[in-house]
């Protein structure tokens, strides 16, 4: 009976119970789809370096974390090949434009020796200093072409398209890219292929004790550093978007549940001469507050999907993952806001008079 009455009251209300409903999705897919992104680009730069083939990368020794904004003696290339178990190594130059793109400067030759190759997909190679060669992303992001330009800190002729997956998005000759942005003959990192997987440890340690100031990770320990909590104040930003989100939720629910009371007033005050108790009161709206909540995140959960179709569209390069190990977890926020947001409307409703309320006009 109880619940009946709970489904009548939200029925008989169609707009603003679709509209919290509503907001409350809306709160949903703003966490999941922060979380998503930030663990799809994280994941992705990952794939991107396993993707060079490597099994050790050497950095300088200012390096911390993932960045390859430092720069080292591309001499020491030469140390790394002669050492044993190297089949080859080769070094990348990486020039930062800004927060989202960068220009990534290689020995053609020796990457696609490493990585397999760079797998065209339109034009060519680059074969000229002010020529660039770009990923599938990168080209669908800015709607380049073969033969267009692009300007990254210079402007370049685009030559090709590549198929994603192999460190960078954007590729072009380390001695244009060192002779440009002031790096002659300094690398940003050096990436070591050995003959068998096997003697990575091995190798890994006569690294460190030959550079014993740079920075010697295997390939795998290198892509551990990708995830939030080595990226600075991504958590911080993740706890503040959940608490606007939180925050959305408890504005929504308790406008709508407190002017759901107002509107119910009579009936609550026959109920209430009918016998019933101020719990009882409480516990209907609060069940109203629950399916509320619950149908809110399923539809949440359902917008990520559309979030994920929009961002492939519009920003290509911010791959957003679909999380569901954060649906429980989304789950408990929306219904802990949407409960807060509950409790002033039921408490004024449990304790209205019988006698105010059935004079109510």
């Amino acid at each position: 009976m109880i619940y009946r009455l709970v489904f009548e009251n939200l029925k008989h209300r169609p707009v603003r119970t679709l509209l919290s409903v509503f907001a409350i999705g809306v709160e949903v897919t703003l966490i999941l789809t922060l979380v998503g992104v930030s663990r799809g680009v994280l994941s992705d730069m990952a794939s991107r370096s396993r993707g060079t083939g490597a099994d050790i990368i050497i950095r300088p020794p200012e390096s911390s974390g993932f960045n390859l904004s430092f720069t080292m003696p591309e001499k020491v290339v030469d140390l790394i090949r002669a050492k044993p178990h190297v089949a080859t190594a080769t070094g990348t130059f990486v020039k930062y434009i800004d927060s989202f793109n960068s220009v990534t400067g290689i020995h053609l030759d020796e990457f696609n020796a490493m990585s397999g190759g760079l797998k065209l997909i339109q034009g060519r190679m680059f074969h000229d200093p002010d020529e660039i060669i770009v990923d599938e992303v990168f080209a669908k992001q800015h709607h380049v072409q073969p033969g267009r330009t692009v300007d990254l800190g210079h402007v370049w002729r685009v030559s090709g398209i590549v198929e994603q997956g192999k460190l960078s998005r954007t590729f072009v000759d380390i001695s244009a890219a060192q002779e440009l942005f002031a790096g002659r003959d300094l690398v940003s990192a050096i990436y070591v292929k050995l003959d068998d997987p096997a003697n990575t440890a091995a190798v890994k340690e006569a690294f460190e004790k030959e550079l014993p100031t740079y920075k010697v990770d295997s390939i795998e320990d290198f892509v551990s550093l990708f995830s939030t909590n080595s990226v600075p104040y991504i958590e911080a930003f993740t706890r503040v978007v959940i608490g606007i989100a939180v925050l959305i939720g408890f504005l929504v629910v308790c406008l709508s549940m407190y002017t759901a009371v107002l509107e119910r007033t009579r009936e609550i005050g026959i109920l209430k001469a009918l016998g019933a108790s101020p719990g009882y009161i409480v516990g209907i709206l609060l069940r109203e507050t629950v399916v509320l909540a619950l149908t809110g995140t399923v539809v949440g959960i359902l917008m990520t999907y559309g979030t994920r179709s929009l961002l492939g569209v519009f920003a290509a390069s911010f791959p957003q993952e679909i999380v569901p190990d954060w649906y429980l977890i989304v789950t408990g926020i929306a219904l802990a806001g949407a409960i807060v947001g509950a409790l002033y409307p039921d408490l004024r409703a449990a304790r209205q008079d019988a006698i105010e309320a059935l004079a109510y006009d």
